[in-house]
C-alpha cells in the first residue's frame, strides 16, 4: 500500500503494468476516489494572547487517532483532574495555531474559556460527524441557513 497526502492507493502485486484495477460501484459506473480529509482550519472566536501579546486565531486542527485519545489517560494531570483531558488532548490535535512554533497543552490551558468551548464542538464535529457545518435559524425572521465553523466571524467568508 503506497500512501499519497491522505488518500490510500492499494497496488495489485500481480499487475506489472503499474495500472490500477477499475473499482466500480454498485450500479456497474467506475468508482468516485474521494479524498480523506484529516485536517480543519479553524478561526477563534477571541483568540490566544502568547506572553509577547500576539494574539493568534487561525489554526489547524486534525483528526484525532484512538493514540490521541488513549495517552491522556496515562497524564498525571489528567489521572489527578479527569477535567484535564481536553487540554490534553487539545493539545494533541491541534496542529498549529498562528504563528506559534507547536500547540501544547501549556498553550490550551491559558486560552480563554470560550475558545477552549469553541475547540471542543469543533473537535466533536470533526471527529463524530465529518464536517464543519451547522444549521442555523434566524430568531427575527426563521431564516434557515447552513454555516461554517471553520470560516471565520458570521457574516465573513
Amino acid at each position: 500500500m503506497q500512501r499519497t497526502h491522505g488518500a490510500a492507493v492499494f497496488a495489485d502485486p500481480d499487475m506489472d503494468d503499474g495500472h490500477q484495477p477499475d473499482r466500480r460501484t454498485d450500479r456497474g459506473g467506475p468508482a468516485e476516489r474521494q479524498e480523506l480529509r484529516t485536517e480543519f482550519r479553524f478561526v477563534l472566536p477571541r483568540g490566544y494572547m502568547d506572553q509577547d501579546g500576539t494574539v493568534h486565531k487561525d489554526g489547524v486542527m486534525r483528526l484525532a487517532t484512538a493514540r490521541d485519545e488513549l495517552l491522556p489517560l496515562y497524564d498525571a494531570r489528567v489521572q489527578e483532574n479527569s477535567a484535564y483531558t481536553t487540554v490534553v488532548l487539545l493539545g494533541r490535535v491541534i496542529t498549529s495555531l498562528g504563528t506559534l512554533g507547536a500547540v501544547t497543552s501549556a498553550v490550551v490551558e491559558n486560552m480563554f474559556a470560550s475558545d477552549v468551548a469553541f475547540l471542543q464542538d469543533f473537535y466533536r464535529r470533526i471527529n463524530a460527524e465529518g464536517h464543519t457545518r451547522i444549521a442555523v435559524t434566524c430568531p427575527e425572521c426563521s431564516y434557515r441557513f447552513t454555516a461554517d465553523l471553520a470560516g471565520g466571524r458570521l457574516g465573513e467568508s
